[in-house]
């Protein structure tokens, strides 16, 4: 049976509201968690970007069954592999055993910002696979002495490793971080519903392992409003991660999306109160063979109204598939 999930957008709202968000999202019955890691949003208009690692502490203190997940984290740059292992085997311990690690090749938006210079996709996903396998190995209790093309560590251990595994995810978008994933991951992780993505998954090793993915929905009762605000907020998401990956601050989302039409939005993101319209389109991940899809919903002012509607509508409507 398939899980619906909600997704903490550290982009769009600051860190308290991120947490009780999600406490009300558990009460309503969404099935699990994920949240963004960003040092920028993608637009000026969404206007926030807490450190998420700090708002997975207080989620996983102040709620009780529903899982969460990075979604995803970048550990090459921003981040070392050694402190992220540090971080997830905290959060694991502090959840009690409900996290999962969430990772990907990243976004010039929030790693350029320590001041190294952004490297091509190539390297980056030599780079995340040198980093998963320090990571992995970190997690599993072992001392790491590392000196690879990419990354040094020095007799690095954890000192409170988790007690049960953490499931590492990767975030895939074409054939190389299919690839990547297939050999590296205990989860797939995509935001596009296209069958090719876990037919190359599966190839590369990823036969029968889970497939989440995301799904950015607006609801509000006036369609015509939920359209304007999915525009204000989240044009950026159809200029594609070839794109995505590149831009280097929430202006240049501005300015690269400045063509891109309500219409547009809309076509993409499904828009307002019509429940049929949202199950379509997270139908079309069901059928792409992903397990697991994460909803996200845009703008950060309404949210206790989506979560309302979702427990009365949206979630017996999708379990009923």
């Amino acid at each position: 049976m398939a899980s619906f999930g909600y997704t903490m957008m550290c982009e769009q709202s600051p860190a308290g509201a991120l947490v009780g968000d999600l406490q009300a999202a558990e009460r309503a019955g969404f099935d699990f968690s994920v949240i963004s890691d960003h040092y920028q949003p993608w637009l000026v208009s969404q206007g926030h970007s807490p450190y998420a690692w700090a708002v997975l502490g207080a989620a996983a203190a102040s709620t009780e069954r529903i899982p969460l997940m990075t979604y995803v984290t970048c550990p090459i740059m921003r981040y070392h592999p050694v402190v992220v292992a540090q971080k997830a085997a905290t959060v694991q311990a502090l959840s009690g055993g409900r996290f999962r690690l969430g990772l990907g090749a990243g976004e010039r938006l929030n790693e350029h910002v320590t001041g190294v210079p952004w490297p091509s996709a190539g390297v980056r996903h030599e780079m995340l696979a040198e980093a998963v396998e320090m990571i992995r190995a970190l997690l599993e209790g072992k001392t790491v002495n590392h000196h690879g093309p990419h990354f040094h560590a020095d007799r690095a251990r954890l000192w409170d490793p988790p007690d049960e595994q953490v499931p590492i995810g990767i975030a895939v978008s074409g054939r190389e971080s299919c690839r990547l994933a297939g050999q590296h991951a205990d989860v797939m992780i995509a935001v596009e519903p296209k069958p090719e993505l876990g037919e190359l998954f599966d190839a590369a090793g990823g036969a029968g392992k889970p497939r989440v993915g995301q799904l950015a929905v607006c609801y509000d009762a006036d369609r015509d409003a939920a359209i304007a605000r999915a525009h204000e907020q989240f044009r950026w998401f159809g200029l594609g991660w070839k794109v995505n990956a590149e831009l280097p601050n929430p202006d240049a989302f501005d300015a690269a999306s400045a063509s891109v039409t309500p219409q547009d939005v809309a076509a993409g993101i499904p828009c307002g109160p019509d429940v049929d319209e949202h199950v379509e389109h997270v139908k079309a991940f069901l059928d792409a063979g992903f397990d697991e899809i994460a909803l996200v919903q845009v703008g950060a002012w309404n949210q206790t109204e989506f979560i309302d509607w979702a427990e009365r509508e949206l979630l017996p409507a999708l379990r009923a598939l």
